[in-house]
């Protein structure tokens, strides 16, 4: 074969998947009862029927790992015909997807996109997005596959065509109205007081404003700026009462204020964003939304492209730049400041897709009657109050704790585990066995097979009542593949994961961590991160009335987003449970602020009372801290406390294994500790092992350092 004819495109491309949906009778897998799952072979019509439209390119012998395929010169449609499919496997694949006979006509009262003669009229091809250039099209046949075991099972997201209990969540993608969008988010951030008149009097509500706001960056400011806008204008429409005018809120910078000392610059540790750095690199200390802006400024006629059919070790190996004063995980600071991160995070994160030019329009939460007991179709906030009634420490389902564990006491070795689901009728019984059982400890354990085991995790997934990213920021996760390039999507997939609910993140993360070892055993169990990604897609993203609210095209379009969100969750999750260092230094020049209005207020007020001596406004630092020490407290120690010198190389790991040294009687770990950073620009902060502690002790020298239990 010559040089010429090797560089020529080859293969399939798969332009669009044309449904012809049928409505089934409704039954879930836990119900009472119901009619058994469709056979794969029969000829009745399931749920979700149609064909491929498949585009072959001319005079072209494809070889890959699906084998040879035809030569052809025209493009065809097909639906069962396995001839026109690469190999008899993808055929076997695609066989629920049968279509009915050309000529027939439409049920009485069908919709176009439901009628079997509408997949006949010309179709715009599906463009290719940004995630697709990943994830081979042929692989997505996993999906639809997926797709359509969920919805042969009559339960999931095509009961919402149905009525009953998937209209009660169509209630829930309802979109807000026109001015409650901003409302609402200036509510979450904090900053309600920016349009409701009644808070204005409230001068603790004005003060954390002020201090929340003296901290944001150029971009964040902009974002705030953008929604008190937007909000004026429909009062002003609405002949509602003045609000404060935008410009009393921002004031612009002066003339000889240069743009690089607005709020939130050197402090966060900026640097040049422009210099060269590895692509593969993430800065963590200068905000999202401002690397982003630069990213537009320097690039804004450059596509970003990416060969397509990358195989799973072709995504960028991302990696954290190390900082000296320690990496922060999820769980590492205190409530009160985590609160202060949460409305940073929707601030940074709604000023990054600002930056794309991309509008992420929330759904307004409702409330939907849920079950208050079992295991199924429950709320995970209930299944972990019930939970934890058991075990207090509780942070994941134990039904979902007890699948996984063992989905992989049975071995992570079973081809095609997670892929091939387990017999329908089988999975129901299981379910009701599960519901009755579980907590009673009389379930038998031995009796369930690998693949049952995973169709009743999935199942799990795809019941719970909310869905998993939450109905809130669905919209924002699948928004993340507009960003430009795989770097500002996974910066905002960071923003999103910390955003979540803590039960929903805690949820999560058990299920990606499973995920990848399941990845792990790829060599025998033939699921590759692609593979695993397409499966569990449609169980994410997919809820009950979801279906029955997008166009074809959509659908098909979502496939290949929600696949890549998943993908980039599984490979990236040690870098997405972190909160970014610029975050945590506005949540140090926030306590900063704070502290300095307290002690100027605590001054006035003793100087009113004629108080001649008052107490200096900052805490000093202790002596020895002068002199090159730190005093670090450990009460559960023999030796509750202990001076320890200061050098360039000492890190909080050293500190720990120093007091352990000295104490042979203590039985904990030393993984079960931690040493904590408490008290001057912080509540409480856990601190990585590899922190250098002179240079945090310099970002924070009036700090208190205590050794305690890890409390995660």
């Amino acid at each position: 074969m010559s040089r010429q004819q090797q560089q020529q495109p080859q293969g399939v491309v798969l332009t669009g998947y044309h449904s012809n949906a049928e409505l089934l009778p409704k039954s879930g897998l836990c119900a009472p009862s119901g009619p058994p799952a469709q056979d794969p072979g029969s000829t009745e019509p399931s749920r979700r029927t149609g064909h491929y439209t498949i585009q072959q390119n001319q005079n072209t012998h494809h070889v890959d790992r699906y084998g040879p395929s035809t030569t052809t010169s025209s493009t065809k449609t097909t639906s069962t015909d396995q001839s026109s499919l690469p190999n008899p496997s993808l055929a076997a694949c695609s066989q629920p997807y049968s279509s009915t006979k050309p000529g027939s006509s439409p049920k009485p009262g069908s919709s176009p996109r439901h009628s079997p003669i509408s997949r006949f009229r010309p179709r715009p091809t599906c463009q290719r997005c940004n995630s697709q250039d990943s994830l081979d099209e042929l692989e997505m046949d996993a999906y639809w596959k997926e797709v359509e075991n969920i919805t042969r099972s009559g339960e999931g997201a095509g009961s919402g065509e149905g009525g009953g209990e998937g209209e009660v969540q169509e209630e829930e993608q309802q979109k807000t109205p026109e001015g409650e969008q901003e409302e609402a988010w200036l509510t979450e951030a904090g900053l309600a007081r920016l349009f409701d008149d009644s808070l204005a009097a409230d001068l603790d509500q004005e003060e954390d404003s002020a201090v929340f706001l003296s901290t944001l960056t150029r971009t964040q400011a902009a974002a705030v700026e953008r929604r008190v806008a937007s909000l004026q204008q429909t009062l002003r429409r609405r002949n509602r009462q003045h609000v404060p005018d935008v410009r009393d809120i921002f004031r612009p910078p002066e003339k000889d204020e240069e743009p690089s000392k607005l709020k939130g610059g050197s402090e966060n540790g900026r640097k040049d964003v422009t210099s060269a750095e590895a692509e593969t690199e993430l800065n963590v200390e200068v905000a999202f939304s401002e690397q982003a802006l630069t990213y537009k400024d320097i690039h804004q006629r450059l596509k970003v492209t990416t060969s397509p059919n990358s195989p799973d070790d072709k995504l960028p190996n991302f990696k954290l730049l190390r900082d000296k004063t320690g990496q922060t995980r999820i769980g590492d600071l205190s409530p009160l400041d985590m609160k202060k991160v949460r409305r940073l995070v929707l601030v940074e994160m709604t000023a990054l897709f600002d930056t794309a030019g991309i509008d992420v329009k929330a759904h307004k939460a409702v409330k939907v009657k849920t079950k208050e007991t079992g295991l199924f179709g429950v709320p995970l906030a209930t299944l972990l109050d019930q939970d934890q009634r058991r075990a207090p420490v509780t942070k994941v389902p134990f039904i979902l704790q007890r699948l996984i564990s063992h989905i992989e006491e049975e071995g992570l070795d079973t081809e095609g585990l997670l892929r091939i689901p387990g017999a329908a009728t089988r999975v129901k019984t299981l379910c009701q066995e599960l519901e009755s059982s579980f907590y009673d400890g009389m379930f038998s354990w031995q009796q369930l097979k690998q693949h049952d085991a995973a169709s009743l995790l999935k199942l799990f997934i795809r019941e719970l009542p909310h869905p998993l990213l939450t109905v809130e920021y669905l919209n924002a996760f699948i928004a993340v593949n507009k960003l430009p390039t795989k770097k500002q999507q996974l910066q905002a997939l960071n923003l999103l994961v910390l955003l979540l609910p803590e039960a929903n993140r805690d949820t999560l993360k058990a299920l990606v961590e499973f995920f990848q070892r399941v990845i792990d055993h790829q060599a025998k169990n033939k699921m590759t991160l692609n593979n695993v990604s397409v499966v569990i897609a449609p169980n994410i993203f997919m809820f009950k009335g979801f279906r029955s609210k997008v166009t074809e095209q959509q659908e098909f379009s979502m496939a290949t987003s929600t696949a890549n969100i998943v993908r980039l969750l599984i490979r990236y999750q040690n870098l997405l449970w972190t909160i970014p260092k610029f975050i945590v230094t506005q949540v140090r020049e926030q306590n900063m602020e704070s502290h300095r209005k307290q002690n100027k207020e605590r001054a006035v007020r003793k100087l009113l009372k004629k108080i001649t001596t008052d107490k200096p406004s900052d805490k000093a630092a202790p002596e020895e801290s002068s002199q090159g020490f730190i005093r670090v407290q450990a009460p559960q120690f023999s030796k509750v406390s202990m001076a320890i010198q200061l050098t360039e190389k000492l890190q909080a790991a050293d500190v720990l294994t120093r007091f352990l040294s000295q104490d042979s009687s203590m039985a904990v770990k030393q993984e079960e500790l931690c040493l904590y950073e408490i008290g001057g620009n912080i509540q409480e902060r856990c601190l990585d092992g590899e922190t250098y502690m002179k240079d945090l002790f310099q970002l924070n020298p009036t700090a208190e350092w205590v050794i305690k239990t890890v409390q995660r």
